[in-house]
């Protein structure tokens, strides 16, 4: 009987913590694992490690040197960004991401930056 109460007080415990606002992940980490795989492909495969963008390829087209190189990300303001990641871009997956995501992939690559929830 004393084990079913410690049982049950340690479930009690971890409902209120769960019940919490606080998260087992930091909006940082969170941040980074988004960047890193949103939905399968992740930003930085195109865009660099820290928004630089990069070469991901080049090729001859009618014996014209050609690359395919996504444009760098980190110098957009939060307002730019948000309206690059609502429009349909060439060469871009669809991601699909909510407000919060590209707000917290902002976050990402300005991470000294205070993002307001309106950006």
């Amino acid at each position: 009987m004393k084990g079913f109460a410690v049982l049950t007080q340690l479930l009690f415990a971890f409902t209120m913590l769960q019940a919490d606002d606080s998260s087992f992940i930091t909006d940082k980490e969170y941040a980074s694992q988004l960047y890193h795989s949103p939905r399968g492909i992740g930003c930085n495969k195109c865009h660099g490690e820290k928004g630089e963008g990069k070469v991901i390829a080049t090729y001859k087209h009618k014996g014209e040197k050609m690359r395919f190189a996504p444009p760098a990300i980190n110098a957009l303001t939060a307002e730019g960004f948000q309206a690059a990641m609502k429009e349909r871009q060439k060469g871009m997956p669809r991601y699909f991401l909510t407000d919060e995501e590209i707000r917290m992939l902002y976050l990402y690559l300005h991470p000294k930056k205070v993002v307001d929830d309106n950006s």
